[in-house]
């Protein structure tokens, strides 16, 4: 990335999104999740998804929340208020668990920043029991789109933020079943969920490049147009034709 800001940063962004937790429904359906399991959330951030899997299964599981972020992993200790989670800091490509030791993992938006996103989809995996779920959830940058903003300002953002900012594996969304598939996991399926923003202040809790907040020395926007395209969101706000799109997908399969 052309940044120094952490993932996990424009993660805390969008945690109460509803359109962030809309797919995140969908991913927790796809795990098939039952009392008693065993389950990893790796790359967990701050753990608000591996806190909302304990009130799910009533603490009757036990629920490992794994990033590589220390920092991150620090806050979500301190965000714990008792549940069943256990927090640790490792690698997804390499991770200290036996095989077959979780009945279910799920991954949300970690491929997408690794070098070798099949080395982490083969030990997700590995650590899955056989006839355990395993379920990726990651974004297709490329399907990011615009309106009510002038097209040529548009198009001059799209590039410098998939250029530069995203990383090197902007269609990792629509690759994930692939990759399953690959890992050599049974049943997979793919779901494409299409998130939309009707106006600026919605649309900057999940796309970095439309928050004010976000400041200057981070690179989502070119320095030269940066002032140009938070006043055209503005005014796109004020007359309600600000729309933006971005797909985001849920693959999951039987190990």
């Amino acid at each position: 990335m052309a940044t120094d800001v952490p993932a996990n940063a424009f993660r805390e962004l969008d945690r109460a999104n509803p359109e962030i937790q809309r797919v995140r429904e969908v991913a927790i359906a796809a795990l098939h999740l039952a009392p008693g399991q065993r389950i990893l959330d790796a790359g967990a951030g701050t753990g608000e998804v591996a806190r909302l899997l304990a009130t799910r299964l009533c603490d009757s599981g036990a629920i490992v929340a794994l990033d590589a972020s220390e920092a991150a992993i620090a806050v979500a200790r301190e965000r714990d208020e008792g549940s069943c989670v256990q927090y640790i800091c490792g690698d997804v490509t390499a991770m200290d668990f036996p095989d077959g030791w979780f009945d279910a993992v799920r991954c949300e938006r970690v491929l997408l920043h690794l070098g070798d996103p099949d080395a982490a989809v083969a030990e997700l995996a590995r650590v899955t029991r056989p006839g355990g779920r395993v379920c990726l959830v990651d974004t297709d940058w490329e399907s990011v789109a615009v309106d009510g903003l002038p097209r040529p300002l548009v198009a001059r953002v799209r590039e410098h933020l998939l250029a530069t900012v995203v990383g090197q594996h902007l269609d990792m969304g629509r690759t994930l079943r692939r990759r399953l598939r690959r890992a050599g996991l049974a049943e997979v399926t793919a779901v494409p969920v299409a998130l939309y923003f009707p106006d600026p202040i919605a649309a900057a809790a999940v796309l970095p490049m439309v928050n004010p907040m976000v400041p200057p020395e981070a690179g989502l926007i070119p320095g030269d147009l940066r002032e140009d395209w938070f006043g055209a969101l503005g005014e796109a706000g004020e007359r309600g034709d600000f729309l933006a799109t971005l797909t985001m997908w849920v693959a999951s399969g039987t190990v």
